[in-house]
C-alpha cells in the first residue's frame, strides 16, 4: 500500500483523503491542528506545521513516503522542498514553486517575461512604500506576498489609508514583507478556478465567475463562484496560451494548479495568480460537478508517480458555489433555504459548523462557515439567484 502524506486537515482536504482512500493508498494528514476534521477521515495524523519544512521533510524520510501533495497553500513549498530532497515525483522545481508562492517574485518573473502585469513591488516597511507613491497610478492593492484567502489584503484609495493596510498586511505575512500593486479595474468578474498539466502540458483549464459581498468587512473576500465565466472565447484562448508559456518557462510538471485571472478595463488579460495546487473554495470539486473531470483523483496518483489519466471536459449547464458566511460575529443558530428554491437548484449544502459555535464577520476564506453548490438550466435564473441571496438564505446568528 503506497503511502501519501497530505499536508493540511481542514474542510478542503477532505475530498483529497478520499480520492487518495479510492485509489487504495494509504493516507497521513499533517499540520499543526490535531482537531481538523480532515484528520477523522485519515488513516493516520502527524502534527507538523504545514511550513516546517525541515520536520515534515525528516519525518517522510524515517517513515518512507511514496508521496506528498496539499490543497492549502501554506503547504505548497514544503511539498515541492520534500519532492525536492527525496526525489518523489515533483509538481515542478523548488525554484519555479517558490517564484510561484512568493507574491513579489512572481510580478517580477512575469514583467521580466512580457506577460500583462500590474506594477508592483514588494516591501518591509511603510516607509519604503512612501518613496514609491507617485510611481503607481491609484488605487491601489496592499496584501502579505505569502498569504491566501484574501487575509491581510486591502484596497487603498488615499495615501491617508495606506500606514493601516501596511499593518493589516504585515499582521498576515509570515516573512514580514508585503506588496503594493496598482488595481486593476477589472471588467466583468474575474476568475479563480482550477486546472491541470500533464507532464508540463495543460491539459484541464476552466475559467469561472469569482463574485464578491460587497456589504462584507472584508469585500475583496470571494464570497461566489459560477461557471461559466464572463471572459469571451478571445480572451479565454489567450489566458489558457499565456498560462501555458509561463508552465512551460517554470518547468512545471503534472500537478494540479489554483488560478486566478482577469481582464482589465485595458481589454488586457491578467493572470493574477498561479499556484501549484487545488484552489480552497472546493474549486476542483466544483468543476467535478461541472464537467466530470477529476482533478482531485488525477493529483494524488501523480504525487504517488501512478499513470494519471485526465482530459478536458464540457461545462454542463450553469454551475454556482456560494460561501456561506456572516455580516457579524455571534452564535451560530442555523441556515435557512427557501423550500421551492433548494428543491430546483440546490444540489448540495456543506456546513461546517454546529449549533452555538461561535462564527465571526467574513473577512477571508478562513471566516466561512460552510458551501452551496447550485445547477441551473440558465444564465438569467442563476443571475437572480446569485444577485438576491437574501431572498432564498438566511443565516441566523445570536
Amino acid at each position: 500500500m503506497k503511502k501519501l502524506l497530505i499536508l493540511g486537515g481542514d474542510h478542503f482536504t477532505i475530498p483529497v483523503v478520499e480520492a487518495a482512500k479510492q485509489q487504495g493508498y494509504y493516507t497521513i494528514t499533517c499540520d499543526y491542528l490535531p482537531d481538523n476534521v480532515g484528520h477523522k477521515v485519515s488513516d493516520q495524523y502527524v502534527n507538523f506545521s504545514t511550513t516546517d519544512k525541515e520536520r515534515i521533510l525528516e519525518w517522510a524520510r524515517q517513515n518512507h513516503i511514496d508521496g506528498i501533495v496539499t490543497f492549502t497553500d501554506s503547504g505548497v513549498i514544503t511539498t515541492a522542498y520534500v519532492q525536492h530532497h527525496l526525489g518523489l515525483p515533483p509538481i515542478g522545481p523548488l525554484e519555479s514553486v517558490e517564484i510561484l508562492q512568493n507574491k513579489d517574485k512572481f510580478r517580477v518573473f512575469l514583467t521580466e517575461h512580457g506577460f500583462n502585469v500590474p506594477k508592483a513591488k514588494g516591501y518591509t516597511s511603510y516607509e519604503q512604500v512612501l518613496n514609491d507613491v507617485d510611481w503607481y497610478q491609484w488605487p491601489i492593492i496592499v496584501k502579505p506576498v505569502d498569504s491566501a484567502a484574501s487575509k491581510g489584503v486591502t484596497r487603498v484609495n488615499d495615501i491617508m489609508n495606506l500606514k493601516d493596510a501596511v499593518d493589516y498586511a504585515l499582521h498576515f505575512s509570515a516573512s514580514g514583507r508585503f506588496i503594493v500593486e496598482e488595481f486593476i479595474e477589472k471588467d466583468g468578474c474575474s476568475s479563480d478556478s482550477d486546472c491541470f498539466s500533464l507532464n508540463g502540458k495543460l491539459v484541464v483549464v476552466t475559467y469561472s465567475a469569482q463574485r464578491f459581498d460587497e456589504n462584507a468587512e472584508n469585500p475583496y473576500a470571494p464570497a461566489c463562484f459560477s461557471w461559466p465565466s464572463t471572459f469571451n472565447k478571445e480572451q479565454e484562448d489567450y489566458l489558457t496560451s499565456e498560462i501555458q508559456r509561463l508552465l512551460t518557462l517554470l518547468n512545471m510538471n503534472t500537478s494540479v494548479y489554483n488560478v486566478e485571472t482577469r481582464v482589465g478595463l485595458d481589454n488586457k488579460p491578467y493572470i493574477m495568480e498561479l499556484s501549484p495546487r487545488g484552489g480552497g473554495n472546493r474549486l476542483a470539486e466544483m468543476v467535478r460537478f461541472s464537467t466530470g473531470t477529476d482533478m482531485i483523483t488525477a493529483a494524488v496518483r501523480a504525487a504517488v508517480g501512478d499513470t494519471v489519466e485526465i482530459e478536458q471536459k464540457p461545462l454542463m449547464g450553469h454551475w454556482a458555489e456560494v460561501i456561506i458566511h456572516t455580516d457579524k460575529t455571534g452564535r451560530f443558530s442555523e441556515i435557512v433555504i427557501d423550500r421551492d428554491f433548494y428543491s430546483q437548484y440546490v444540489i448540495q449544502t456543506d456546513l461546517w459548523v454546529a449549533r452555538g459555535d461561535k462564527v465571526e464577520a467574513f473577512t477571508g476564506g478562513n471566516k466561512a462557515i460552510g458551501t452551496i453548490v447550485l445547477n441551473f438550466n440558465d444564465k438569467s435564473t442563476m443571475l437572480w439567484a446569485l444577485s438576491h441571496q437574501k431572498e432564498w438564505l438566511h443565516v441566523v446568528v445570536q
